[in-house]
């Protein structure tokens, strides 16, 4: 009998996406299934969801749902997968990306918009949905970042009452930097018991996280990739939480993030001008003149660099204006995509204008645009200071877009350096690099430029990349494990 699982997140594709988490969310479903797990996705009800859904069902009504009113709305992702959406018209119908408004500034009431959707939660896997007279419960609650965080608090602090027990959780941290930390006023507003308020509850640092409401409470926390796991029990990358998570021990699990290997495929994406597999990579070359004239570059036979990146400080990109002049003046070209810090676009702009035909940038986000990307370009930068896992150079791999990558996190799992002995070993995949600063992006892009010139090295990374298996095989796999382990 299929384990069933409810994920409950604030974005996943197709239907809402503004990072890696979308993608994560909106894999999940797919790649459990083959492990007897079906997980259900349940979806704050913003207009793009809304807009979406083709024929939803209302299965369910709660006349105050933290004050106000919402309906539970049944439906289907693209792959057949089961759909919840929380529609709350009052939380979520609004103009704006998912978690600020137009102006980019975070909604003031994301603490109720995200705690609705983790009571929500919990109801939903106590049973409050009723087929046939019979309650539809489910076995296992999965959370996922801040946004999720309050379902296993829910579920430990305030159960919707059944005689079954309390159903078990999982959350998973895709990134620990966004804590969802609110003040303490709105506490008495989230109907939890005055034992909520407490070190082994929600209450951090004089106020409401619902990040730490879901670690604490949650039997198990999961990230991204192995080497983060370890990273956040360190002040470094703990961001205040690592005392949280060494406390945690062993109920803390590094499982690697996949891709979707159909939408992932160069032998067959309709995004690029020439499709191509390792042994064709001589096709490239026609994504590359296509990506060399989409930006206004000139072609060459030298390095094309690309980016695809939020711009901010965790990216790295504020190194990246410092160096274009080193890159290009080796015999670099660069192509990049992306959005974020008003200062870093406009010097990362500026640094385009200044090297015409050598440096193009795009300033937003295009999905199509992405593929192309890594399709054309020769090498991915990706200098994070810290990345859980990163799907970017995953995606980089699967393309022969050889990454260039900071020894962090996901990227340092995922990426073999081409180091004296990797190379002669034959397994390299491509280059790492310590310490996001100007002398080490400039020193990783001299290695970068003089392995592209060696033909038969550089051809080499690229198969090897491309043989990597980084679906969603191992880590479904593993994710069913750790459901059946707290389930049992």
């Amino acid at each position: 009998m299929a384990l069933k699982v409810l994920s409950v997140t604030s974005e996943a594709v197709p239907l809402i996406k503004t990072g890696g988490l979308a993608d994560v969310a909106g894999a999940l479903p797919a790649a459990l299934a083959p492990h007897g797990v079906e997980v259900t996705t349940l979806l704050p009800g913003y207009p793009a969801v809304m807009q979406t859904l083709k024929r939803p069902r209302a299965i369910f009504a709660w006349n105050s749902l933290l004050g106000t009113s919402a309906r539970l709305l049944a439906g289907k992702l693209a792959g057949g997968q089961p759909l919840l959406v929380l529609d709350a018209p009052a939380l979520y119908a609004r103009e704006g990306a998912p978690y600020t408004d137009a102006a980019g500034l975070d909604w003031g009431d994301n603490w109720q918009r995200f705690a609705a959707l983790g009571r929500a939660a919990a109801d939903i896997a106590g049973g409050v949905m009723v087929k046939r007279g019979k309650a539809q419960r489910f076995d296992l609650v999965h959370a996922h970042d801040w946004q999720g965080g309050m379902a296993p608090a829910y579920l430990q602090f305030a159960p919707f009452g059944g005689d079954e027990g309390k159903v078990p959780s999982v959350i998973t941290i895709h990134n620990m930097a966004f804590q969802g930390w609110f003040n303490a006023e709105v506490f008495p507003r989230l109907g939890l018991p005055d034992a909520a308020w407490s070190l082994d509850g929600v209450e951090y640092h004089g106020g409401v996280s619902l990040l730490k409401a879901g670690l604490a409470n949650a039997d198990a926390v999961t990230t991204v990739s192995p080497t983060y796991a370890r990273e956040i029990r360190s002040n470094t990358f703990g961001m205040g939480l690592e005392g949280l998570i060494i406390a945690r021990g062993n109920s803390v699990h590094g499982i690697l993030n996949g891709i979707d290997s159909d939408s992932w495929n160069p032998g067959d994406d309709p995004a690029l001008s020439a499709a191509y597999t390792r042994r064709t990579l001589d096709k490239r070359i026609a994504n590359k003149r296509a990506l060399e004239a989409e930006f206004g570059l000139d072609e060459s036979d030298g390095p094309l660099f690309v980016a695809i990146t939020r711009l901010t400080w965790q990216k790295g990109m504020d190194v990246l204006p410092e160096v274009l002049d080193h890159l290009v003046g080796i015999g670099g070209r660069l192509v990049l995509l992306g959005s974020g810090d008003p200062h870093l676009e406009h010097a990362l702009s500026r640094g385009a204008a200044r090297h015409p035909g050598r440096v193009g940038v795009r300033i937003g986000y295009d999905e199509a645009l992405s593929h192309r990307m890594q399709g054309g370009g020769d090498a991915i930068l990706i200098p994070s200071r810290f990345e859980p896992c990163g799907l970017t150079q995953l995606y980089g791999l699967a393309y022969g877009c050889v990454p260039v990558v900071a020894r962090t996190g996901g990227l340092a799992d995922t990426v073999i350096d081409a180091n004296p002995a990797a190379l002669a070993a034959g397994c390299a995949t491509g280059v790492q690099f310590d310490g996001v600063n100007y002398d080490s992006l400039a020193a990783a892009l001299n290695r970068t430029v003089a392995l592209y010139h060696d033909r038969e090295a550089w051809e080499r990374i690229q198969k090897n990349g491309m043989k990597c298996d980084f679906s969603w095989k191992a880590s479904g796999a593993a994710y069913a494990d750790l459901y059946r382990s707290l389930t049992a």
